[in-house]
């Protein structure tokens, strides 16, 4: 599928769509962090900032995400209710679960277990990716850059897109951030991962008939 399916319900419905899909999507970072195999490219620029800073890695996905929002309004992006949303959702679920002692020794789990993390991370986020798309309140604020980007340049969305993850990655690794297998796993998976929740949810009751 290209596009997500157009879940069901008023905007209360959608509300509480959006906001379960925010959470799993935070969850699959945290799943990711845990597994101490890589990081998404943002995420390894989260992790540089938190290194540097006062900052914890949930906090410095925040104020990431803020100036994202900020920046892709003064471009001119629209920023919707789920675009806010999806800024403070994840980072508050990432903050809320690494605080809790159990999520943390996940970290000295085998390795087996450990990719197990990594790869129920990926789930995760392409889950969560169904969820708050298919919701239909505005895009998250990466999406919302990445399509300003691409308007105001001469630029292909694709890659606007590569370029943006790249740069993130490389700034996150100045940093000290970590990358490594996971974060390979990512780049190949995650549209596979996001294709698939498309495909499940508009086969499921949530989603609206598709016109197609």
């Amino acid at each position: 599928m290209k596009a997500p399916p157009v879940l069901r319900g008023g905007l209360g419905a959608r509300l509480a769509l959006l906001g379960g899909g925010v959470t799993l999507f935070g969850a699959g970072i945290v799943l990711m962090l845990e597994s101490k195999l890589g990081l998404a490219p943002w995420d390894v620029l989260n992790q540089g900032l938190s290194r540097h800073s006062p900052l914890s890695f949930g906090e410095a996905n925040l104020v990431i995400s803020l100036a994202i929002v900020v920046l892709a309004w003064r471009l001119g992006a629209p920023i919707g209710v789920g675009t806010i949303t999806n800024a403070v959702g994840i980072s508050v679920t990432i903050i809320v679960l690494t605080a809790i002692h159990a999520v943390g020794r996940l970290a000295h789990e085998p390795l087996a277990v450990r990719i197990v993390l990594l790869a129920a991370g990926i789930s995760l986020i392409g889950a969560g990716s169904g969820f708050y798309l298919g919701a239909a309140l505005g895009a998250g604020p990466r999406d919302s850059l990445m399509v300003v980007g691409a308007r105001r340049t001469r630029f292909r969305i694709g890659a606007v897109r590569a370029t943006l993850e790249l740069v993130a990655l490389l700034a996150g690794l100045a940093l000290g951030g970590t990358a490594g297998a996971g974060t390979v796993a990512f780049v190949v998976l995650i549209g596979p991962s996001v294709e698939g929740s498309f495909w499940l949810l508009s086969r499921s009751p949530l989603a609206l008939p598709s016109t197609a």
